[in-house]
C-alpha cells in the first residue's frame, strides 16, 4: 500500500463536534475515580490541586489554540515541533505522544470493566483485572477500534451522543449529593484541611488522577485535519472543553467532599474504601436507584473516552509517519471511508501493549498523566518559537499576553511532571529512550532523504535532550515529599530552584526555533495565495 498522496482525510467536523471530542476526552475514568484518589492523598485541600492543575492546563491550552489555528493538520500535536523546531524535536515529542495516548485507550477500557465487575463478577479482584477481565477489556477496545474504523462521522456523531450523556450524569450527581447531604465542617475535620501537608497538594495533581481528568482537550486539534471550519473552530473548543473540564471537576470534588458521611472519616480520607467512589457514595446516601445508573455510565462514560482516544492516537501516528519518523504504511488512508486504518491497528498493538503489565486503573494513570504533560511543554515553545521565526503567519487566534501565559505554562508542566517523582519518571525516559529504535526504523524507510535528519534539527533539540536529563536528575536528588530517592534539595526549595531552571529551559526552547522545510513551505503557499487574491 502507498502513502496517501491521493486520498485524503474527509473534512466534515463542525464545531460541536470539535467541542465534544475534547469534551469526550476530557470526561471519562477521571470523575469516576478522581475525588476519591485526590482526597486520599491530599485531603480537603485537595480542591487547590484541582485549581491549580486546572489553571495549568488552561495555561497551556492557551498556547495550543494559537498553534492550532495555524495549523489545522490530522494529527496536529505531533506537527507543530516539526514547524517551529525540526525533525529531532518532533520526533522525542510524538513519541513521548504515543506513550500516553496509546495507552490511554487501555486505562479507560480497564475502569469500564472493573465497574462492569458489579454485573459481573469475576472480571476484577484484589485491586486488578482477572485473565477474564483482561480479556474482556481487550475485547472492548476492538470494539473502540471498529467504531473508528467506519469513518470519521461515523465516530463523531456516536462521540457526540455519547459525550452529551457523559456530562449529565456527573452533574445530576453533583445535584443529589449536594441536596441530600452537606457537612462544610468536613472541610476540617478528619486530620485537618491538609493533614498531609502542602507537598500532598502537589503530589495529588499527577498521582491523583488530576492532571489525568483534564487530558483530552488536544482532542480537537488531533482532528482538525477532518474540520469544516478549523482556523475557526478548532480553538474556541480546545479553551472551552477546558473551562467546562474545571467547573465540572471543582464541582464534583466539592460535592465529594461535603456529602462524605461523618462515619465514613473516621479513619481519614485515605481510609474510604469505596471500589466504586461516586456510586458507593450514593448508595450509602440513599439513592440506589441512582447508584445503578452510575455503575452504568461508569462502563460508558470511559468506553466513551477510550473511543476518542483510539481516534486521535491514530492521527497521531499518521502525522508521525508523514514525517516520516515510521514506515510510510501508517499514511495510508482508506478510500471509502477516509480513515487512516493501519495507523489505528497500531494504535490498538500499542494498547494492547500496556493492558497486561498494568492490569489497574491507579497502576497506569501516573505515566499516562507524565507522558502527556511531557508533550504539552511544547505548546508554549512552539508558539513563542514561531513568533519570532514566522511573525507574518496567518494566526486566526493570537494569544495576547504570551510572555506571561507561556513561561507560567512551561513552569507548571515541568513542576507537575516533577511532582510525578522517581518511579514514575524514571519507567517514562526508559520508554522514550526505546523510542529511538523505532526513529531509526522509520529513518531508513525514507532512505530517499537523509537531510531532514542531520545536524540542523538536531541542534534545535539540544535543549529538549538537556531538559529531561535535568528534570531526571531532579526527580533523583529532590525533596523525599515527591519521591526521590537521594534528597540533596528540600522542599520547598526544590520546587523553587526547578521554576527557576524551568524559565531558563522555556527560552533555550524558544530561540532554539528554525526556519524548517515545512515552515518554507507554508510561508511560500501563504505568500502565493496572497498574490492571487491580488
Amino acid at each position: 500500500m502507498k502513502g496517501d498522496s491521493k486520498q485524503r482525510l474527509k473534512r466534515g467536523l463542525n464545531f460541536w463536534d470539535l467541542l465534544m471530542v475534547s469534551m469526550g476526552g476530557i470526561i471519562g475514568s477521571g470523575w469516576l475515580f478522581g475525588s476519591l484518589q485526590g482526597a486520599s492523598l491530599a485531603g480537603p485541600a485537595v480542591m487547590l490541586s484541582w485549581v491549580i492543575g486546572g489553571i495549568a492546563v488552561i495555561l497551556l491550552a492557551l498556547t495550543f489554540a494559537e498553534l492550532s489555528g495555524i495549523f489545522p493538520e490530522a494529527g496536529a500535536l505531533v506537527r507543530y515541533p516539526q514547524y517551529s523546531h525540526g525533525t529531532f524535536v518532533s520526533y522525542i515529542m510524538g513519541w513521548a505522544m504515543i506513550l500516553g495516548f496509546a495507552s490511554t485507550p487501555p486505562i479507560e477500557a480497564e475502569s469500564a470493566v472493573q465497574f462492569a465487575n458489579y454485573y459481573i463478577p469475576g472480571l476484577y479482584a484484589k485491586g486488578a483485572l482477572t485473565h477474564e477481565g483482561l480479556i474482556v477489556a481487550a475485547l472492548l477496545m476492538l470494539v473502540f477500534f471498529l467504531l473508528n474504523y467506519f469513518g470519521v462521522m461515523v465516530f463523531a456523531k456516536t462521540n457526540t451522543f455519547w459525550t452529551a450523556l457523559k456530562i449529565l450524569i456527573p452533574v445530576v450527581t453533583i445535584v443529589l449529593l449536594l441536596i441530600s447531604s452537606f457537612h462544610p465542617s468536613n472541610f476540617t475535620s478528619a486530620g485537618g484541611f491538609a493533614p498531609d501537608g502542602s507537598s500532598a497538594i502537589f503530589s495529588a495533581i499527577p498521582l491523583g488522577g488530576i492532571v489525568y481528568a483534564y487530558l483530552g482537550f488536544e482532542q480537537a486539534m488531533d482532528m482538525a485535519g477532518e474540520a469544516k471550519n478549523p482556523q475557526r473552530d478548532v480553538p474556541r473548543a480546545v479553551v472551552l472543553s477546558v473551562v467546562i473540564g474545571i467547573v465540572l471537576y471543582a464541582a464534583l470534588q466539592f460535592a465529594w467532599i461535603v456529602s462524605m458521611p461523618k462515619a465514613q472519616l473516621v479513619h481519614g480520607w485515605s481510609g474510604i474504601n469505596f471500589s466504586s467512589p461516586f456510586a458507593n457514595l450514593v448508595a450509602t446516601l440513599g439513592f440506589g436507584s441512582w447508584a445503578s445508573i452510575l455503575f452504568l455510565d461508569a462502563i460508558w462514560s470511559p468506553s466513551g473516552t477510550g473511543n476518542v482516544f483510539v481516534a486521535s492516537t491514530g492521527r497521531i501516528i499518521y502525522a508521525m509517519s508523514k514525517n516520516r519518523y515510521f514506515p510510510k504504511i501508517f499514511t495510508w488512508v482508506h478510500p471509502r471511508t477516509g480513515v487512516p486504518v493501519w495507523a489505528m491497528v497500531m494504535t490498538i498493538i500499542v494498547g494492547y501493549v500496556f493492558l497486561a503489565p498494568f492490569p489497574s486503573w491507579s497502576s497506569l494513570v501516573g505515566i499516562v498523566s507524565s507522558a502527556t504533560v511531557l508533550v504539552y511543554i511544547i505548546g508554549p515553545i512552539s508558539t513563542g518559537a514561531l513568533r519570532k521565526t514566522a511573525p507574518d503567519l496567518n494566526r486566526p487566534f493570537k494569544l495576547a499576553g504570551l510572555n506571561i501565559v507561556g513561561p507560567l505554562g512551561f513552569i507548571a508542566a515541568t513542576l507537575i511532571i516533577y511532582w510525578s517523582g522517581w518511579k514514575t519518571d524514571s519507567v517514562l525516559l526508559i520508554a522514550m529512550l526505546a523510542g529511538v529504535v523505532l526513529y531509526a526504523y522509520g529513518a531508513s524507510s525514507f532512505a530517499e532523504d537523509t537531510r531532514p535528519y542531520g545536524w540542523k534539527s538536531i541542534k534545535a533539540g539540544i535543549w529538549l535532550v538537556v531538559y529531561l536529563i535535568v528534570l531526571l536528575l531532579m526527580t533523583y536528588f529532590g525533596a523525599k515529599n515527591f519521591g526521590a530517592p537521594h534528597q540533596l534539595i528540600k522542599y520547598p526549595y526544590d520546587v523553587i530552584v526547578l521554576a527557576v531552571v524551568s524559565l531558563i529551559f522555556y527560552y533555550w526552547g524558544i530561540h532554539s526555533g528554525i526556519v524548517t522545510d515545512e515552515l518554507l513551505t507554508l510561508k511560500n503557499e501563504s505568500q502565493a495565495a496572497d498574490e492571487e487574491i491580488a
